[in-house]
């Protein structure tokens, strides 16, 4: 792992619950975006601002009582010269202070107190957080991190330069308040649920919708602008670079699905996600929908990431960087087996289009959802599941107005993250697929598992598209050749569109695990979804069939 910083230069590490305004505090404090990577050596990744004088390390955000630990682990990477900035929130001070202490304790330091603008309103008053600051000998500073003033930062950094030691024997006295925002229609405890996971659901939709219906105008408009440059390339005497340019894999021919696609999806889920975040939303979803999800091993934020998938898997996948610790690998599975990207999902109304029976959607959608729960399920560690490992923000947070800054901040992250991670993996696929369709492999690899296509029911032409769906998911069109189609019944669409779309992740999908985490876990993710997508499709074609027959046979008996 790479280091962070050499060990000559201070870092500032910020310590905090989820929601508490670290990285907006950040933020303001730098003036920069950061960049992410993992802290000293350990597993944890980090936001890391470099701006301003300082090289400011913003640790995730404390979620579950587990991620404690991870925390701890990273603090124990600090030099003696290094800063602990913690970072706790004044509607729930007395809270987050015995939460929190005992992991900075021997640190070096100072304490931000946010949402101050929260107490004042309360009409509670800084007496308290002033006998602190001289009975603990360290810096208490409240602020409100989204209006930093000036004589604020200059106190910050003025701290930073004296931090003090967080002791073991100071024992703070209690403020005794506990400010909650008035509840929403997402806690309530019948429908509650419902209504958080609308919300999730809204910006998926929203994004294909609009990756739809911009795709429709903007595809034939760049079809026509590159086809004179298609033209030429297709004199190239060599067949392998003019593969690798205008091939079914070449780069002018899969870029356009990229940019047509995919970036609109990804930078309008960007946004709303952003929103959510800057507005609060994100956090009051996650408690709505942690009693749910929790059996799972997931959280209602993980499930945010899930559902992001479907604009686009690989920023989903880079986004999991700010999971629980316990939580993250399951996440990334849940994102690689059943987050259906834009390519797949439209993909797949189309080959329903194409036969006639949209309304397959329906239960398409059903069965992933179904299976997706079910092998999460599976996957998901017992510390992930365990109810001791309780969220440390189950109180409600408080609902902002966005502001446009923290918004594009935010979405600013994950593009940045999508242009650099994404694209050169995405030139890179092209170029190899191309060499492996020149070299007829794809093909080859087809006709080996031609007869494993009768285990699903399914007929030998299915073959080519789950090869070709397990580099890139539109390669599941093919199953919308009219003569493949007309040979199919509607349980044989529904199998085969499913089959395709989750047997493997896309290469794009799988080669950014193996970036996030290592090869050797994305090998053993891509071998238990390709087993379990196996089981749940057979389940699925003989099932289907049984019951079809057996109602069959109600409807219209045997003599």
């Amino acid at each position: 792992m790479p280091l962070l910083t050499s060990p000559a230069q201070r870092s500032i590490v910020v310590i905090g619950k989820e929601n508490t305004g670290k990285s907006q505090l950040v933020a303001s404090l730098t003036g920069c975006l950061p960049d992410s990577i993992n802290f000293r050596g350990s597993t944890i990744a980090c936001d890391t601002y470099i701006g301003g004088g300082l090289t400011v390390v913003d640790t995730p955000g404390i979620l579950y009582r587990s991620d404690r630990v991870t925390t701890q682990a990273a603090l124990a990477q600090l030099e003696t010269h290094d800063t602990v900035l913690l970072v706790i929130k004044a509607t729930h001070i007395d809270e987050d202070l015995a939460d929190l202490w005992p992991l900075v304790v021997g640190k070096r330091g100072i304490v931000v107190i946010t949402f101050w603008d929260k107490a004042s309103q309360a009409g509670f008053t800084q007496q308290i957080v002033q006998c602190w600051d001289q009975t603990s000998n360290l810096a208490f500073i409240p602020v409100d991190a989204r209006h930093l003033t000036p004589a604020q930062h200059h106190d910050i950094r003025a701290a930073l330069q004296e931090p003090t030691i967080f002791s073991p024997e100071w024992q703070p006295i209690p403020t005794g308040w506990r400010i909650e925002p008035r509840p929403t229609v997402l806690e309530h405890p019948q429908f509650g649920w419902l209504v958080a996971i609308s919300f999730l659901l809204l910006p998926t939709l929203l994004a294909v919708w609009f990756a739809n219906s911009f795709a429709a105008v903007a595809d034939p408009l760049m079809q026509a602008l590159l086809q004179p440059l298609v033209d030429v390339l297709a004199n190239i005497p060599l067949s392998l670079p003019r593969e690798m340019l205008i091939g079914r894999y070449g780069l002018l021919t899969m870029g356009p699905l990229l940019w047509v696609w995919a970036v609109p999806t990804v930078i309008l889920y960007a946004l709303c996600l952003g929103t959510y975040k800057a507005s609060g939303l994100v956090e009051r979803i996650t408690v709505a929908l942690h009693p749910l999800l929790h059996p799972l091993g997931l959280s209602g934020r993980d499930l945010v990431r899930v559902v992001m998938g479907f604009g686009c898997n690989v920023p989903a996948v880079i986004s999991t960087r700010a999971c629980s610790s316990c939580a993250r690998q399951t996440c990334m599975s849940a994102i690689a087996f059943g987050s259906a990207c834009s390519y797949q999902f439209g993909a797949t109304l189309a080959v329903f289009s194409a036969a006639h029976r949209p309304s397959l959607v329906i239960p398409y959608l059903g069965y992933l959802t179904v299976t997706t729960l079910i092998y999460t399920r599976l996957l998901a560690p017992k510390s992930a599941r365990s109810s001791h490992n309780r969220l440390m923000i189950e109180h409600r947070t408080f609902l902002e107005r966005p502001r446009w800054a923290t918004i594009w901040r935010e979405t600013q992250g994950m593009l940045h993250q999508f242009f650099t991670s994404a694209i050169p993996i995405f030139v890179a696929i092209t170029l190899i697929a191309s060499l492996l369709d020149e070299l007829s492999l794809l093909t080859a690899a087809a006709s080996i598992i031609h007869p494993l296509m009768q285990i699903f029911r399914l007929p030998p032409e299915a073959a080519l598209p789950m090869i070709l769906a397990s580099i890139r998911k539109d390669g599941l069109l093919l199953i919308a050749e009219p003569e493949t189609l007309s040979a199919l019944t509607p349980l044989q669409i529904l199998t085969g569109v499913y089959l395709a779309g989750v047997l493997l992740p896309c290469l794009v999908t799988a080669l950014t695990i193996a970036r996030e985490q290592s090869l050797r876990f994305a090998l053993a993710l891509m071998g238990r979804q390709a087993i379990m997508a196996t089981c749940f499709s057979l389940i699925l074609a003989w099932g289907g069939y049984w019951c079809s027959s057996a109602l069959a046979n109600v409807v219209f008996p045997l003599p």
